[in-house]
């Protein structure tokens, strides 16, 4: 299950004391990248403040499954401010792409990050939101391209201390594309370039609104109110 298996991971470098002294004794971005919400490992580090959970999934208002993963829900006790929901709704007229997750990068997922300055990154590596999934499964098509970019850019924070775990994904062949973009990154090597168009490209409209009310809830809680909406449309 793409919600369990990072927390089981988690508790199993738990048992190696040195991983486990690093892990406990410092700051954590959980970012997910899978297309259905995370509400597993959502849910066990609600309350932590030393977890940020960055999430980027489809959620359609709640209508598409597994309809949790609402942009409001941002923690709570010790944990508020810790978890943020980039929820996208507006279906798939049109599917989100690069352009859309490169916008979500620049001004809500990097931003934060950069604020809360983790020491580790894990990464709950989904490709379901990939090209060539259908629409049950996600219906979007970001490309591998742009799963190898958004690698490179989580690892400006932690020193590049970076970690991926495989998880959604139903087309072998888009999989394995993105997967080895994103371990072409980890390795060093220079990412394969964006497509032009997708690059110059504005995020579609259903895009902005999501993002404006993620940037909404999340400025009552961190500095990041600064990032200006307008900025969606300068990429």
């Amino acid at each position: 299950s793409c919600h369990c298996n990072l927390f089981v991971l988690w508790k199993l470098l738990f048992q190696k004391v040195c991983v486990f002294f690093f892990i406990i004794n410092h700051c954590t971005l959980h970012f997910c990248q899978d297309v259905h919400h995370g509400y597993g490992t959502e849910e066990i580090f609600y309350t932590d403040p030393s977890v940020l959970y960055i999430s980027l999934h489809r959620y359609d208002n709640g209508s598409f499954f597994l309809g949790n993963g609402q942009p409001t829900r941002v923690g709570s006790d010790r944990g508020e401010g810790y978890n943020v929901n980039v929820a996208w709704s507006g279906g798939l007229s049109p599917p989100m792409g690069d352009a859309e997750y490169l916008a979500a990068f620049r001004t809500v997922v990097m931003p934060i990050a950069h604020e809360f300055s983790p020491d580790v990154v894990l990464v709950s590596a989904g490709f379901d939101a990939a090209e060539g999934h259908p629409e049950a499964l996600g219906g979007y098509r970001v490309s591998a391209e742009c799963f190898g970019f958004l690698t490179r850019k989580l690892m400006e924070l932690a020193e590049g201390r970076v970690m991926l775990v495989l998880e959604g994904g139903s087309n072998p062949i888009t999989l394995c594309d993105a997967l080895q973009a994103c371990v072409s990154a980890l390795v060093g090597n220079e990412p394969e370039p964006l497509n032009e168009e997708e690059l110059v490209r504005k995020p579609c409209v259903n895009a902005v609104e999501s993002l404006k009310t993620v940037l909404h809830v999340q400025s009552e809680n961190r500095s990041v109110s600064i990032v200006h909406v307008y900025f969606l449309w300068s990429f």
